[in-house]
């Protein structure tokens, strides 16, 4: 299926490697020029080596996206460089575990900056070019912990990832009239080169195929590149009637009935 997304132009956070990678990656595949954004110079450019392999132009910015004034930056750069904006695939984020009552404010801060606030203010450098042009797309990677329960210690996971959903929602309703569509993804597990799982299963291989038995209906696994895929999708004018929807990519793993 042809995504139309030839010349496009994406930003993707946290995009170095995993989910983001995946994500810049499937946009470059169907022909859109991307910018990309990560704290460590020397893995961000990696990344970008292998995206331009699919012939398209990528901006590589390291930045730390929670530091002041750089959300901004990252937009003016890209619309400097690419002349337009159409898509923002906000990815970067991250977990902190502990019991609720011992989580301290810089802890609830920390997270909120980087899972949250991020969005926020890549998105709102961005929305004021998508307007100008009529036409854009906005998709937040949440989780499947986001729209239920995931469990003792991931209070701080748990609250910024609804959030998300909750902020895409309202942002499809205010953005429908200006031709901006805002939607989330929810992966489930989701391994790749380095990530959590990865670790886990090389660590601790029975228990990582016990946990697949009693939690993956799949039978394993998610990759990065069915993440990408379907962010690349609905970024597409091929997801046209879809705005302030969230999308699981889990493999059957999530049990949320709505």
């Amino acid at each position: 299926m042809d995504l139309g997304l030839t010349d496009k132009v994406a930003i993707v956070t946290g995009a170095s490697r995993g989910i983001g990678k995946a994500i810049a990656e499937s946009f470059a595949k169907e022909g859109a020029h991307v910018a990309i954004c990560a704290r460590t110079a020397d893995d961000l450019e990696e990344a970008a080596d292998d995206i331009r392999a699919h012939g398209v132009e990528v901006l590589a910015i390291p930045m730390d996206v929670t530091d002041d004034g750089e959300p901004a930056r990252l937009v003016e750069e890209t619309a400097d460089r690419f002349g337009r904006i159409d898509m923002y695939a906000g990815n970067v984020g991250g977990n902190r575990r502990g019991d609720f009552e011992e989580l301290s404010d810089e802890d609830w801060r920390d997270l909120i900056d980087l899972n949250l606030m991020s969005h926020v203010r890549v998105s709102r450098a961005a929305i004021p070019h998508m307007k100008e042009q009529e036409s854009g797309s906005i998709c937040y990677i949440s989780s499947i912990f986001g729209r239920e329960l995931g469990g003792a210690g991931l209070s701080l996971y748990n609250t910024t990832k609804s959030a998300l959903i909750s902020m895409g929602k309202v942002m499809a309703q205010e953005l429908a009239g200006d031709g901006i569509r805002v939607n989330t993804v929810a992966p489930g597990s989701i391994r790749f080169e380095g990530g959590s799982w990865d670790t886990r299963v090389k660590e601790r291989p029975d228990e990582m195929r016990e946990f697949i038995d009693q939690n993956l209906p799949i039978g394993r696994f998610g990759r990065a590149d069915e993440v990408g895929d379907t962010v690349a999708f609905l970024c597409s004018d091929r997801a046209s009637l879809v705005t302030g929807a969230c999308i699981n990519v889990d493999g059957g793993q999530s049990h949320s009935l709505i």
